[in-house]
């Protein structure tokens, strides 16, 4: 996984280098220095290409859009009834080109909240079109007011997916999703790219990573982490398990300080969610 991007950046020599697991007191303490170091200096060679342009899938041009919204709780019951009923049927129609990806409840996180994810094909032209044919459609105008009332507040993202993960495609559950967002310090986008892209191997196993998004619009130097589980014990367990695996620990160890906040949701889909 991640071969475009480890190509991109092994033959433009990125100076990354992971140590080996036993190292002696002197290797442990030129890893230490080389940790502090990395808090202040740019490991990766500066570009001048967009980080779209390096992270990004490049055989599809899909934009993806994360949608939060924190309902009043007295109204979660009728806003989730609401979005069963009309969600499908708006965005189901063949002329609209996009996709409803997910949608969820926070169980674990932020409460009473919808987490809704969904995929335009085609980029922003696709984007425009469906937003330009839902202002006309008056099902959907109805539909926008009417949970406008049940809510306190609500934000976007628009996203693109990272290369080297899975595309998130319709799964059967029962499944517990935990939506991992972390904020990164301005500047480190491509080096979390170059380290996930040899991360994410150590997550395949048991088939939990859904699909890996990083900002483009709305809060920057965004990434976020979807992962499917049977339940919070099999979480647990699988987590774990990575720490087995020689090699993670290092990942861990120098992707930590490209962080500035980060935040996990544990999410259940709702009855017309594709990822269930």
């Amino acid at each position: 996984p991640g071969g475009d991007i480890l190509a991109q950046w092994e033959s433009q020599g990125s100076g990354l280098s992971f140590p080996c697991r036993g190292l002696g007191s002197s290797a442990r303490s030129a890893r230490e220095d080389s940790w502090l170091k990395s808090l202040f200096v740019r490991k990766v060679d500066p570009r001048k290409d967009a980080h779209s342009n390096l992270l990004a899938k490049r055989e599809t041009s899909s934009l993806y859009k994360l949608q939060f919204h924190n309902v009043k709780p007295e109204c979660l019951e009728a806003y989730n009834k609401l979005c069963q009923e009309v969600l499908p049927k708006i965005h189901e129609e063949k002329h609209y080109p996009c996709a409803l990806v997910g949608t969820w409840n926070t169980w674990y996180g932020e409460q009473d909240q919808a987490v809704h994810l969904w995929r335009y094909e085609g980029g922003y032209p696709a984007l425009n079109e469906v937003m330009s044919k839902l202002r006309q459609n008056k099902e959907f105008t109805e539909f926008r007011k009417e949970r406008g009332n049940m809510l306190l507040s609500r934000k976007n993202q628009l996203l693109l997916e990272f290369s080297f993960w899975n595309e998130p495609v319709p799964r059967d559950g029962p499944n517990i999703y935990e939506l991992r967002s972390y904020q990164l310090r301005p500047g480190t986008m491509i080096e979390w790219g170059n380290y996930w892209a040899r991360a994410i191997r150590f997550r395949q196993d048991s088939n939990e990573a859904v699909g890996g998004f990083f900002s483009q619009i709305g809060q920057l130097y965004m990434v976020h982490h979807l992962w499917a589980y049977k339940d919070l014990q099999t979480r647990e367990d699988i987590r774990n398990a990575a720490w087995h695996k020689p090699g993670w620990d290092e990942l861990v160890y120098y992707t930590v300080p490209l962080i500035q906040e980060m935040e996990s949701r544990i999410m259940i889909p709702l009855k017309i969610s594709p990822l269930q």
